[in-house]
């Protein structure tokens, strides 16, 4: 099990049977002002945004963004299905679990992006000039916008079929129907949130605290990788239920798993304290006085909102009332695997996914 990730157990999706697989095309030639690397289907590119505004006025310098590409754009470049990373997830992660699985890439051309701060697209580990906590601070809408110009700018696209994202990738997903209401045909959040509750903003703000008062953290400033035990405590505490976790890791297996969780470094922690940030700052309702009715309705996409019913890291609350006030579809994942009920209730998930798609 992969452990720095907030659904990186997600994985075993890829173990389930297998779609076939689609055919290895590129996509059809787009204007491209914007630099992008080469490479095959499902290969990691880079996108060079060179400067990337920010919502607080700040700028990313060499602002550059990660995705994958799978399918075939059609000729009317009307296809597309974008496809955000969660909290500390990557593209890599993505394409074990999204290609012919949620998303058929026969129909869709699936453009996976990486998010902002996730340490592949500009990120304080991955900057030369603004190193570490140097970095601006971002915001979810920063994400897509840097996301709309990648499409826009790179790939010559202009709307989007849909948008489909788990956890803070639903968040982004919400971002973008709310924020460019004429660009995106669908989306699909799953275990995400239009508007922190707060509860969720009592978690995330516990482990930004818990990072800023470790000594190890050193403001930013730590060298290498360290562990940071009680951040990884919080956050897979949260992950799932207790009902899960008892049934799931034994007493006598728990000292054994504690360490793995606990020695997790993957994951920079400057870049996840400035993707904690984003989170805690995330309200679609913003520019409606934090009314979500009004954000909701102000939408046009059509919506599958994806919620699970036991979630203690990302409160299903909000999305079940963005639903109702946009007469949006609703799932809802009953299972007591919590934040992971997409691993747990997978083949649901991907049915119902698929079939929205295809409407």
């Amino acid at each position: 099990m992969k452990r720095a990730l907030v659904l990186a157990p997600l994985l075993l999706w890829a173990c389930g049977s297998p779609s076939p697989a689609a055919p290895s095309v590129a996509a059809p030639p787009a204007p491209a002002p914007v630099a992008v690397t080469a490479a095959g289907e499902g290969d990691q590119r880079m996108a060079d945004l060179k400067t990337c505004a920010l919502d607080s006025g700040e700028k990313i310098e060499g602002c550059k963004v990660g995705f994958r590409t799978f399918g075939k754009l059609d000729a009317k470049r009307s296809n597309v299905v974008l496809f955000p990373t969660w909290f500390t997830g990557t593209t890599k992660q993505l394409v074990e679990l999204v290609p012919n699985k949620l998303v058929d890439t026969s129909k869709y051309y699936l453009v996976l992006v990486d998010a902002l701060g996730n340490g592949v697209s500009s990120s304080p580990s991955a900057s030369a000039t603004q190193p570490r906590l140097r970095f601006p601070k971002i915001t979810i809408h920063d994400m897509v916008e840097s996301q709309r110009r990648l499409l826009k700018e790179a790939l010559g696209v202009e709307k989007l079929h849909a948008v489909v994202g788990i956890s803070m990738g639903g968040m982004q997903a919400y971002e973008w129907a709310v924020a460019h209401p004429d660009d995106v045909g669908r989306i699909v959040p799953i275990a995400g949130t239009p508007q922190l509750s707060s509860q969720d903003l009592l978690l995330w703000n516990a482990e930004l605290h818990i990072l800023d008062g470790d000594a190890t953290y050193a403001k930013g400033e730590y060298q290498g990788r360290p562990k940071m035990r009680a951040v990884q405590d919080v956050h897979w505490m949260m992950l799932s239920t207790a009902g899960h976790r008892n049934a799931e890791t034994s007493r006598d297996a728990f000292p054994a798993w504690l360490e793995k969780i606990e020695s997790d470094t993957t994951f920079d922690w400057n870049d996840w304290h400035r993707q904690l940030e984003a989170m805690i700052a995330h309200d679609v309702a913003r520019a409606h006085g934090g009314k979500l009715d009004e954000a909701a309705k102000a939408t046009k996409a059509k919506a599958l909102v994806v919620v699970a019913e036991h979630d203690q890291m990302v409160n299903p609350a909000s999305s079940k009332a963005f639903a109702a006030a946009k007469g949006a579809k609703l799932l809802v994942l009953e299972g007591h695997c919590g934040h992971l009920a997409p691993v747990c209730e997978s083949e649901r998930l991907r049915k119902e996914v698929r079939a929205f798609l295809d409407e």
